[in-house]
Protein backbone atom coordinates (compact mmCIF):
# COMPACT_ATOMS: atom_id res chain seq x y z
CA UNK A 1 0.00 0.00 0.00
CA UNK A 2 2.87 2.18 1.15
CA UNK A 3 4.76 1.76 -2.15
CA UNK A 4 2.05 2.73 -4.43
CA UNK A 5 1.54 5.89 -2.43
CA UNK A 6 4.84 7.15 -2.82
CA UNK A 7 4.51 6.44 -6.56
CA UNK A 8 1.26 8.46 -7.31
CA UNK A 9 2.05 11.22 -5.19
CA UNK A 10 5.22 12.16 -7.69
CA UNK A 11 2.69 11.70 -10.52
CA UNK A 12 0.56 14.27 -8.64
CA UNK A 13 3.15 16.87 -8.24
CA UNK A 14 3.96 17.04 -12.34
CA UNK A 15 0.94 17.92 -12.92
CA UNK A 16 1.36 21.12 -11.44
CA UNK A 17 3.76 22.01 -14.02
CA UNK A 18 1.61 21.87 -16.78
CA UNK A 19 -1.30 23.50 -14.99
CA UNK A 20 0.68 26.62 -14.11
CA UNK A 21 2.16 26.64 -17.04
CA UNK A 22 -1.58 26.82 -18.71
CA UNK A 23 -2.74 29.04 -16.49
CA UNK A 24 -0.17 31.42 -16.95
CA UNK A 25 -1.42 31.62 -20.92
CA UNK A 26 -4.58 32.23 -19.60
CA UNK A 27 -3.59 35.41 -17.57
CA UNK A 28 -1.04 36.58 -20.78
CA UNK A 29 -4.02 36.00 -22.85
CA UNK A 30 -6.69 37.76 -20.91
CA UNK A 31 -4.42 40.53 -20.35
CA UNK A 32 -3.21 41.04 -24.06
CA UNK A 33 -7.53 41.36 -24.65
CA UNK A 34 -8.18 43.05 -21.71
CA UNK A 35 -4.92 45.24 -20.41
CA UNK A 36 -3.86 45.31 -16.92
CA UNK A 37 -7.45 44.46 -15.81
CA UNK A 38 -6.70 40.97 -15.22
CA UNK A 39 -3.56 40.77 -13.57
CA UNK A 40 -4.74 44.04 -11.02
CA UNK A 41 -7.45 41.41 -10.21
CA UNK A 42 -5.20 38.80 -9.87
CA UNK A 43 -2.98 40.93 -7.27
CA UNK A 44 -6.09 42.45 -5.61
CA UNK A 45 -7.49 39.14 -4.79
CA UNK A 46 -4.35 38.05 -3.46
CA UNK A 47 -4.33 40.82 -1.37
CA UNK A 48 -8.14 40.40 -0.24
CA UNK A 49 -8.11 36.95 0.96
CA UNK A 50 -5.53 37.58 4.08
CA UNK A 51 -7.02 40.88 4.72
CA UNK A 52 -10.24 39.41 5.10
CA UNK A 53 -9.04 36.99 7.55
CA UNK A 54 -7.07 39.81 9.10
CA UNK A 55 -10.32 42.27 9.48
CA UNK A 56 -12.18 39.49 11.12
CA UNK A 57 -10.05 39.09 13.88
CA UNK A 58 -9.43 42.74 14.37
CA UNK A 59 -12.47 45.14 12.82
CA UNK A 60 -10.29 48.64 13.12
CA UNK A 61 -8.32 47.45 10.61
CA UNK A 62 -10.96 48.21 8.11
CA UNK A 63 -11.12 52.12 9.20
CA UNK A 64 -7.37 52.23 8.70
CA UNK A 65 -7.68 51.00 5.41
CA UNK A 66 -10.74 53.07 4.59
CA UNK A 67 -8.97 56.06 5.30
CA UNK A 68 -5.77 54.78 2.94
CA UNK A 69 -8.01 54.12 -0.14
CA UNK A 70 -9.89 57.08 -0.31
CA UNK A 71 -6.93 59.20 -0.32
CA UNK A 72 -5.33 56.62 -3.03
CA UNK A 73 -8.27 54.95 -5.19
CA UNK A 74 -7.97 57.70 -7.72
CA UNK A 75 -4.43 56.18 -8.90
CA UNK A 76 -6.49 53.94 -10.22
CA UNK A 77 -9.25 55.63 -11.42
CA UNK A 78 -6.93 57.81 -13.66
CA UNK A 79 -5.17 54.79 -14.80
CA UNK A 80 -7.30 51.99 -15.28
CA UNK A 81 -10.68 53.21 -17.14
CA UNK A 82 -14.48 51.79 -16.55
CA UNK A 83 -13.65 50.18 -13.22
CA UNK A 84 -15.85 51.45 -10.74
CA UNK A 85 -13.20 51.64 -8.15
CA UNK A 86 -15.01 54.47 -6.23
CA UNK A 87 -17.58 51.59 -4.95
CA UNK A 88 -14.86 49.40 -3.21
CA UNK A 89 -15.39 52.52 -0.50
CA UNK A 90 -19.14 51.11 0.23
CA UNK A 91 -17.31 47.21 -0.31
CA UNK A 92 -15.06 47.77 2.54
CA UNK A 93 -17.42 49.85 4.62
CA UNK A 94 -20.03 47.09 4.79
CA UNK A 95 -17.29 44.47 5.03
CA UNK A 96 -16.23 46.20 8.09
CA UNK A 97 -19.59 46.55 9.36
CA UNK A 98 -20.08 42.21 8.44
CA UNK A 99 -16.95 42.06 10.96
CA UNK A 100 -18.23 44.37 13.89
CA UNK A 101 -21.67 42.07 14.27
CA UNK A 102 -19.21 38.74 13.98
CA UNK A 103 -17.68 40.02 16.91
CA UNK A 104 -20.28 42.16 18.41
CA UNK A 105 -19.70 41.11 22.07
CA UNK A 106 -16.38 43.16 21.50
CA UNK A 107 -17.66 46.34 21.09
CA UNK A 108 -19.55 49.01 24.02
CA UNK A 109 -22.58 49.87 21.45
CA UNK A 110 -23.45 52.90 24.28
CA UNK A 111 -20.80 55.02 22.08
CA UNK A 112 -23.10 55.24 18.76
CA UNK A 113 -26.17 56.62 21.54
CA UNK A 114 -25.78 60.33 21.23
CA UNK A 115 -26.80 62.68 18.78
CA UNK A 116 -24.29 62.55 16.53
CA UNK A 117 -25.77 59.22 14.91
CA UNK A 118 -29.12 60.25 15.57
CA UNK A 119 -28.65 63.61 13.01
CA UNK A 120 -27.51 60.76 10.72
CA UNK A 121 -30.16 58.95 10.69
CA UNK A 122 -32.60 61.70 10.12
CA UNK A 123 -30.70 63.21 7.51
CA UNK A 124 -30.42 59.29 5.60
CA UNK A 125 -34.68 59.69 6.56
CA UNK A 126 -34.44 62.86 4.13
CA UNK A 127 -33.07 61.41 1.62
CA UNK A 128 -35.22 58.31 1.67
CA UNK A 129 -37.96 60.76 1.64
CA UNK A 130 -36.28 62.48 -1.82
CA UNK A 131 -37.35 59.01 -3.64
CA UNK A 132 -40.82 60.66 -3.62
CA UNK A 133 -39.89 64.15 -5.18
CA UNK A 134 -42.79 65.00 -7.50
CA UNK A 135 -40.12 66.72 -9.29
CA UNK A 136 -39.25 62.99 -10.86
CA UNK A 137 -35.11 62.70 -10.44
CA UNK A 138 -34.23 59.28 -11.48
CA UNK A 139 -33.03 56.80 -9.32
CA UNK A 140 -30.30 56.32 -10.84
CA UNK A 141 -29.26 59.92 -10.21
CA UNK A 142 -30.37 59.18 -6.23
CA UNK A 143 -28.49 56.32 -5.62
CA UNK A 144 -25.43 57.32 -6.92
CA UNK A 145 -25.53 61.22 -5.02
CA UNK A 146 -27.23 59.13 -1.95
CA UNK A 147 -24.28 57.24 -1.25
CA UNK A 148 -22.16 60.29 -0.75
CA UNK A 149 -24.80 62.58 0.43
CA UNK A 150 -26.25 60.21 3.22
CA UNK A 151 -25.17 56.90 3.17
CA UNK A 152 -21.35 57.07 4.16
CA UNK A 153 -22.04 59.74 6.93
CA UNK A 154 -24.54 56.74 8.12
CA UNK A 155 -22.09 53.83 8.17
CA UNK A 156 -18.89 55.91 9.20
CA UNK A 157 -19.35 57.87 12.04
CA UNK A 158 -20.75 54.85 14.30
CA UNK A 159 -18.37 52.57 12.89
CA UNK A 160 -15.86 54.79 14.01
CA UNK A 161 -17.17 55.07 17.71
CA UNK A 162 -17.03 51.72 17.95
CA UNK A 163 -13.78 50.66 16.43
CA UNK A 164 -11.65 53.82 15.95
CA UNK A 165 -12.16 55.50 19.22
CA UNK A 166 -8.99 55.77 21.02
CA UNK A 167 -6.16 57.77 22.13
CA UNK A 168 -4.02 55.48 19.82
CA UNK A 169 -6.71 55.68 17.20
CA UNK A 170 -7.04 59.50 16.99
CA UNK A 171 -2.72 59.66 17.03
CA UNK A 172 -3.05 57.37 13.99
CA UNK A 173 -5.45 59.18 12.39
CA UNK A 174 -3.92 61.98 12.30
CA UNK A 175 -0.52 60.68 11.01
CA UNK A 176 -2.67 59.09 8.23
CA UNK A 177 -4.40 61.94 6.88
CA UNK A 178 -1.08 64.31 6.90
CA UNK A 179 0.90 61.80 5.77
CA UNK A 180 -1.20 61.03 2.78
CA UNK A 181 -1.87 64.37 1.96
CA UNK A 182 1.94 65.45 1.87
CA UNK A 183 2.10 62.41 -0.42
CA UNK A 184 -0.18 64.11 -2.20
CA UNK A 185 1.21 67.31 -2.31
CA UNK A 186 5.02 66.12 -3.49
CA UNK A 187 3.29 63.84 -6.02
CA UNK A 188 1.00 67.52 -7.16
CA UNK A 189 4.83 69.12 -7.88
CA UNK A 190 5.98 66.38 -9.75
CA UNK A 191 2.49 66.59 -12.20
CA UNK A 192 3.87 70.26 -12.34
CA UNK A 193 7.29 69.94 -12.52
CA UNK A 194 8.51 67.11 -13.82
CA UNK A 195 5.48 65.68 -15.74
CA UNK A 196 1.74 63.45 -15.77
CA UNK A 197 1.72 59.60 -15.82
CA UNK A 198 -0.38 58.30 -19.29
CA UNK A 199 -3.27 58.12 -17.08
CA UNK A 200 -3.28 61.67 -15.01
CA UNK A 201 -2.40 62.59 -19.09
CA UNK A 202 -5.88 60.97 -20.20
CA UNK A 203 -7.67 62.65 -17.52
CA UNK A 204 -6.07 66.29 -18.74
CA UNK A 205 -7.17 65.66 -21.74
CA UNK A 206 -10.75 65.06 -20.83
CA UNK A 207 -10.90 68.22 -18.45
CA UNK A 208 -8.56 70.49 -20.41
CA UNK A 209 -11.51 73.52 -20.04
CA UNK A 210 -11.23 73.03 -15.67
CA UNK A 211 -7.89 71.79 -15.46
CA UNK A 212 -5.73 74.09 -18.26
CA UNK A 213 -6.11 77.37 -17.83
CA UNK A 214 -4.25 79.91 -19.94
CA UNK A 215 -1.57 77.36 -20.53
CA UNK A 216 -1.42 76.98 -16.78
CA UNK A 217 -1.58 73.39 -15.27
CA UNK A 218 -4.28 73.25 -12.27
CA UNK A 219 -2.35 70.56 -10.18
CA UNK A 220 -4.90 67.41 -9.31
CA UNK A 221 -2.69 64.97 -7.84
CA UNK A 222 -4.21 61.68 -6.98
CA UNK A 223 -7.75 63.09 -6.54
CA UNK A 224 -10.83 63.55 -8.09
CA UNK A 225 -9.87 67.00 -10.06
CA UNK A 226 -7.89 70.35 -8.75
CA UNK A 227 -10.66 71.20 -6.59
CA UNK A 228 -10.86 68.49 -4.44
CA UNK A 229 -7.01 68.30 -3.84
CA UNK A 230 -6.87 71.91 -2.97
CA UNK A 231 -9.57 72.00 -0.49
CA UNK A 232 -8.13 68.98 0.86
CA UNK A 233 -4.50 70.72 0.88
CA UNK A 234 -5.81 73.61 2.90
CA UNK A 235 -7.96 71.21 4.96
CA UNK A 236 -4.58 69.29 6.20
CA UNK A 237 -2.70 71.94 5.96
CA UNK A 238 -4.56 73.73 8.79
CA UNK A 239 -4.75 70.53 11.00
CA UNK A 240 -0.77 70.29 11.08
CA UNK A 241 -0.42 73.95 11.54
CA UNK A 242 -2.33 73.89 14.96
CA UNK A 243 -0.52 71.22 15.87
CA UNK A 244 2.65 72.67 15.01
CA UNK A 245 2.00 75.07 17.96
CA UNK A 246 0.37 72.80 20.18
CA UNK A 247 2.45 71.21 23.33
CA UNK A 248 4.31 68.20 21.71
CA UNK A 249 8.06 67.59 21.27
CA UNK A 250 9.70 70.22 19.45
CA UNK A 251 10.77 67.83 16.59
CA UNK A 252 7.02 66.77 16.02
CA UNK A 253 6.42 70.49 15.79
CA UNK A 254 8.96 71.04 13.37
CA UNK A 255 7.73 68.30 11.12
CA UNK A 256 4.44 69.37 11.71
CA UNK A 257 4.99 72.57 10.50
CA UNK A 258 7.11 71.42 7.83
CA UNK A 259 4.13 69.60 6.88
CA UNK A 260 1.54 72.46 6.62
CA UNK A 261 3.95 74.51 4.42
CA UNK A 262 4.45 71.85 1.69
CA UNK A 263 0.66 71.41 2.26
CA UNK A 264 0.03 75.01 1.39
CA UNK A 265 2.22 74.92 -1.21
CA UNK A 266 -0.38 72.38 -2.93
CA UNK A 267 -2.62 74.16 -2.42
CA UNK A 268 -1.67 77.14 -4.30
CA UNK A 269 -0.24 74.76 -7.53
CA UNK A 270 -3.81 73.56 -7.17
CA UNK A 271 -5.47 76.78 -8.18
CA UNK A 272 -8.49 76.32 -6.27
CA UNK A 273 -9.53 79.88 -4.77
CA UNK A 274 -12.15 78.44 -2.70
CA UNK A 275 -9.87 76.88 -0.36
CA UNK A 276 -8.45 80.02 0.88
CA UNK A 277 -11.81 80.06 2.57
CA UNK A 278 -10.83 76.58 4.62
CA UNK A 279 -7.79 78.32 5.80
CA UNK A 280 -9.49 81.71 6.74
CA UNK A 281 -12.37 80.37 8.10
CA UNK A 282 -10.95 77.26 10.05
CA UNK A 283 -8.40 79.34 11.39
CA UNK A 284 -10.74 81.75 12.86
CA UNK A 285 -13.33 79.12 14.84
CA UNK A 286 -9.27 77.46 16.00
CA UNK A 287 -8.57 80.81 17.56
CA UNK A 288 -12.16 81.51 19.04
CA UNK A 289 -11.84 77.78 20.82
CA UNK A 290 -8.14 78.17 21.88
CA UNK A 291 -8.41 80.30 25.15
CA UNK A 292 -6.08 81.91 24.32
CA UNK A 293 -6.20 85.71 23.81
CA UNK A 294 -2.52 86.41 23.07
CA UNK A 295 -2.74 83.62 20.33
CA UNK A 296 -6.57 85.05 19.15
CA UNK A 297 -4.84 88.11 18.98
CA UNK A 298 -2.01 87.57 17.14
CA UNK A 299 -3.76 85.02 14.58
CA UNK A 300 -6.06 87.91 13.89
CA UNK A 301 -3.60 90.00 12.90
CA UNK A 302 -2.01 87.97 10.69
CA UNK A 303 -4.97 87.02 9.23
CA UNK A 304 -6.08 90.81 8.91
CA UNK A 305 -2.67 91.45 7.11
CA UNK A 306 -2.74 88.32 4.73
CA UNK A 307 -6.15 89.22 3.73
CA UNK A 308 -4.94 93.19 2.71
CA UNK A 309 -2.41 91.92 0.99
CA UNK A 310 -3.93 89.46 -1.26
CA UNK A 311 -6.94 92.38 -1.42
CA UNK A 312 -5.26 95.78 -1.36
CA UNK A 313 -1.44 94.79 -2.84
CA UNK A 314 -0.13 93.20 -5.85
CA UNK A 315 3.01 91.22 -4.31
CA UNK A 316 3.71 88.06 -6.09
CA UNK A 317 1.20 88.31 -8.88
CA UNK A 318 3.66 87.48 -10.95
CA UNK A 319 3.32 84.09 -9.82
CA UNK A 320 0.39 82.99 -11.81
CA UNK A 321 -0.73 80.67 -8.34
CA UNK A 322 -0.56 83.83 -6.06
CA UNK A 323 -2.64 85.52 -8.96
CA UNK A 324 -5.09 83.15 -9.42
CA UNK A 325 -5.52 82.84 -5.42
CA UNK A 326 -6.15 87.18 -5.47
CA UNK A 327 -8.84 86.73 -7.53
CA UNK A 328 -10.90 85.14 -5.43
CA UNK A 329 -11.32 88.34 -3.76
CA UNK A 330 -12.24 90.37 -6.68
CA UNK A 331 -16.26 91.14 -6.97
CA UNK A 332 -15.80 91.43 -10.75
CA UNK A 333 -14.47 88.25 -11.56
CA UNK A 334 -15.66 87.20 -14.15
CA UNK A 335 -15.96 83.19 -13.23
CA UNK A 336 -17.99 84.45 -9.55
CA UNK A 337 -20.64 86.69 -12.13
CA UNK A 338 -21.16 83.33 -13.88
CA UNK A 339 -21.86 81.53 -10.60
CA UNK A 340 -23.86 84.17 -9.83
CA UNK A 341 -26.35 84.28 -12.86
CA UNK A 342 -26.90 80.47 -12.33
CA UNK A 343 -27.71 80.83 -8.60
CA UNK A 344 -30.33 83.66 -10.04
CA UNK A 345 -31.54 80.87 -12.61
CA UNK A 346 -31.84 78.23 -9.76
CA UNK A 347 -33.73 80.70 -7.77
CA UNK A 348 -36.36 81.11 -10.18
CA UNK A 349 -36.90 77.29 -10.65
CA UNK A 350 -36.67 76.61 -6.79
CA UNK A 351 -39.18 79.67 -6.13
CA UNK A 352 -42.08 76.91 -7.01
CA UNK A 353 -40.12 73.47 -5.42
CA UNK A 354 -39.41 73.65 -1.91
CA UNK A 355 -38.25 70.62 -1.68
CA UNK A 356 -36.07 71.35 -5.03
CA UNK A 357 -35.25 68.59 -8.08
CA UNK A 358 -34.55 65.59 -6.13
CA UNK A 359 -30.97 64.09 -5.16
CA UNK A 360 -29.01 63.30 -8.04
CA UNK A 361 -30.74 66.31 -10.15
CA UNK A 362 -27.92 68.12 -10.67
CA UNK A 363 -23.93 67.89 -10.75
CA UNK A 364 -22.14 64.90 -12.49
CA UNK A 365 -25.00 62.49 -11.61
CA UNK A 366 -27.39 65.17 -13.29
CA UNK A 367 -25.76 65.08 -16.36
CA UNK A 368 -25.41 61.54 -16.65
CA UNK A 369 -28.61 60.46 -15.27
CA UNK A 370 -31.15 63.41 -15.18
CA UNK A 371 -29.97 65.09 -18.60
CA UNK A 372 -33.65 65.84 -19.07
CA UNK A 373 -33.80 68.21 -16.60
CA UNK A 374 -33.44 71.73 -16.23
CA UNK A 375 -31.23 71.89 -13.32
CA UNK A 376 -29.00 69.33 -15.02
CA UNK A 377 -27.93 71.41 -17.34
CA UNK A 378 -26.69 74.49 -14.66
CA UNK A 379 -23.45 73.93 -12.89
CA UNK A 380 -23.82 73.62 -8.93
CA UNK A 381 -20.12 75.16 -8.34
CA UNK A 382 -20.69 74.63 -4.86
CA UNK A 383 -21.99 71.86 -2.80
CA UNK A 384 -24.54 74.61 -0.49
CA UNK A 385 -26.00 75.13 -3.67
CA UNK A 386 -25.75 71.61 -4.90
CA UNK A 387 -27.86 71.07 -1.49
CA UNK A 388 -30.32 73.78 -2.01
CA UNK A 389 -31.06 72.53 -5.43
CA UNK A 390 -31.70 69.15 -4.43
CA UNK A 391 -33.60 69.38 -1.26
CA UNK A 392 -34.97 72.80 -2.08
CA UNK A 393 -35.41 75.57 1.21
CA UNK A 394 -36.94 73.13 3.09
CA UNK A 395 -34.02 70.45 3.03
CA UNK A 396 -31.31 73.09 3.21
CA UNK A 397 -32.42 74.94 6.02
CA UNK A 398 -32.60 71.06 7.67
CA UNK A 399 -28.79 70.54 6.28
CA UNK A 400 -27.33 73.53 7.42
CA UNK A 401 -29.00 73.81 10.74
CA UNK A 402 -27.61 70.03 11.45
CA UNK A 403 -24.27 71.42 10.06
CA UNK A 404 -24.29 74.22 12.36
CA UNK A 405 -25.73 71.98 15.50
CA UNK A 406 -22.25 69.66 14.64
CA UNK A 407 -20.21 72.42 14.13
CA UNK A 408 -21.31 73.89 17.16
CA UNK A 409 -21.26 70.96 19.68
CA UNK A 410 -17.72 70.05 18.43
CA UNK A 411 -16.58 73.56 19.91
CA UNK A 412 -18.38 73.23 23.43
CA UNK A 413 -16.73 69.64 23.47
CA UNK A 414 -13.50 71.37 22.71
CA UNK A 415 -13.59 74.33 25.12
CA UNK A 416 -14.45 71.65 27.70
CA UNK A 417 -11.35 69.33 27.40
CA UNK A 418 -8.77 69.23 30.06
CA UNK A 419 -5.75 67.51 28.58
CA UNK A 420 -3.47 70.24 26.17
CA UNK A 421 -2.94 67.34 24.03
CA UNK A 422 -5.76 66.25 23.50
CA UNK A 423 -7.33 69.70 23.45
CA UNK A 424 -5.07 71.01 20.37
CA UNK A 425 -5.61 67.29 18.77
CA UNK A 426 -9.43 67.80 18.86
CA UNK A 427 -9.24 71.59 18.12
CA UNK A 428 -7.40 71.21 15.25
CA UNK A 429 -10.02 68.18 13.92
CA UNK A 430 -12.74 70.97 14.77
CA UNK A 431 -11.23 73.96 13.15
CA UNK A 432 -10.76 71.19 9.73
CA UNK A 433 -14.46 70.67 10.03
CA UNK A 434 -15.09 74.43 10.30
CA UNK A 435 -12.79 74.49 6.81
CA UNK A 436 -14.00 72.25 4.78
CA UNK A 437 -17.74 73.57 5.67
CA UNK A 438 -17.12 76.91 4.80
CA UNK A 439 -15.03 76.49 1.64
CA UNK A 440 -17.57 73.94 0.05
CA UNK A 441 -19.84 77.39 -0.04
CA UNK A 442 -17.25 77.17 -3.23
CA UNK A 443 -16.78 74.18 -4.36
CA UNK A 444 -17.74 70.87 -3.91
CA UNK A 445 -15.61 69.52 -1.24
CA UNK A 446 -17.38 68.01 1.84
CA UNK A 447 -19.18 65.22 -0.06
CA UNK A 448 -15.80 64.27 -2.07
CA UNK A 449 -13.60 61.65 -0.46
CA UNK A 450 -11.00 61.77 1.15
CA UNK A 451 -12.58 65.25 3.17
CA UNK A 452 -15.80 63.58 3.53
CA UNK A 453 -14.39 60.51 5.33
CA UNK A 454 -11.80 63.19 6.70
CA UNK A 455 -14.48 65.28 8.43
CA UNK A 456 -16.80 61.90 9.77
CA UNK A 457 -13.96 60.18 11.67
CA UNK A 458 -13.06 63.90 12.87
CA UNK A 459 -16.81 64.34 13.97
CA UNK A 460 -16.70 60.93 16.11
CA UNK A 461 -13.12 61.50 18.04
CA UNK A 462 -14.68 64.81 18.78
CA UNK A 463 -17.71 63.42 19.88
CA UNK A 464 -15.38 61.31 21.99
CA UNK A 465 -13.29 63.89 23.57
CA UNK A 466 -14.91 63.82 26.92
CA UNK A 467 -14.65 60.44 27.49
CA UNK A 468 -10.51 60.53 25.80
CA UNK A 469 -9.86 63.16 28.12
CA UNK A 470 -10.35 60.51 30.98
CA UNK A 471 -8.59 58.06 29.40
CA UNK A 472 -5.00 57.35 30.50
CA UNK A 473 -3.11 59.74 28.25
CA UNK A 474 0.02 58.33 25.83
CA UNK A 475 3.11 60.72 25.60
CA UNK A 476 2.80 63.80 22.74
Amino acid sequence: MYPLASNFLPKRKTLFVPAGVLLAVVVGWLTACNGLLVPGLLVATAAVVPFCIALFHLPRLGVVALVCYCFLFFILAHEIEGVPFGMAVDALLVLTWVAVAFNHQQFAWGNIKNELCLLGVAWFVVNLLELLNPAGASFAGWFLEFRSASLYWLLCVPLALLVFNTRKDLNLFLLLIIGLSVLGALNGLKQLYIGLSPGEQAYLNANVKTHLLWGQLRVFSFYSDAGQFGASQAHIALIALILALGPFKLWKRALLAAAAFILIVGMFISGTRGAMFALGSGGLVALLISKNIKVFVLGSVLAVAGFCVLKYTHIGSSNYNIYRMRTALDPSDPSLNVRFKNQERLATYLADHPFGGGVGVIGNSGIKYNSDKLLSTIPPDSYWVKVWAMYGIVGFIIWLGIMAYILGKCCGIVWNIQDRALRAKLIALTAGFAGSLFSSYGNEVINFMPSALVVYLSWAFVFRGPQLDFDLPLRP
